[in-house]
């Protein structure tokens, strides 16, 4: 790769961790608010990314946001359950991270050129990418809250599966459904711009 594409590279990469501090700090452009809980528009961004810049790439965005939402839940909580759960790495970093390293994964597993992904594919890895983040967020919370990590001793044990599960069905499919359309509909016209 040469000095000019490097930096071009680095250019986008820069330009794809501003989109995700911003969507982070200015409310309704990286969560949106339904009732207690949130639905995520910040994972369409970190697929993006992996789908543009690769994998490796993809992670370090998808490490900002997880950075943002850690440092978020000690200051200004996105959920009542922030102040209990995201305050640790674990939930709050470490899948988010994976979001962009996975769905990079997927995508160059699914064809040998990105330039040439189809619509299917690209939808394949904004799925992957928002279930990803879905389904660590609340393992880890759940494994957690078994393992007595979380400080929530009053909550009952019955009622708390099941609310994950509603979380899951709640926001975890409407997420899945919004990184498919969104996910092709964007990087497509921009495979184009990036070498």
């Amino acid at each position: 790769m040469n000095t000019q594409s490097r930096a071009y590279r680095i250019s986008i990469l820069s330009l794809f961790l501003a989109i995700v501090f911003i969507q982070n700090v200015v409310p309704f452009l990286g969560y949106i608010p339904v009732g207690p809980f949130s639905i995520v528009i910040i994972q369409v961004t970190v697929v993006i990314a992996a789908v543009l810049l690769g994998p490796k790439n993809g992670a370090w965005v998808g490490l900002t946001w997880g950075l943002i939402n850690w440092i978020r839940a000690f200051v200004w909580p996105t959920s009542p359950m922030a102040i209990y759960v995201l305050v640790n790495p674990l939930v709050s970093v470490l899948p988010r991270l994976l979001v962009g390293l996975i769905s990079g994964w997927v995508l160059l597993k699914l064809v040998r050129d990105v330039h040439d992904a189809k619509v299917w594919q690209l939808s394949l890895a904004g799925i992957v990418g928002s279930l990803v983040n879905t389904v660590l967020v609340l393992g880890f919370m759940a494994g957690m809250y078994y393992m007595g990590w979380l400080p929530l001793d009053k909550l009952n044990v019955s009622a708390f599966m099941p609310w994950l599960l509603g979380i899951m069905a709640t926001n975890g499919i409407p997420e899945a459904i919004m990184s498919a359309v969104l996910v092709p509909l964007i990087s497509k016209p921009l495979l184009r711009y990036v070498k």
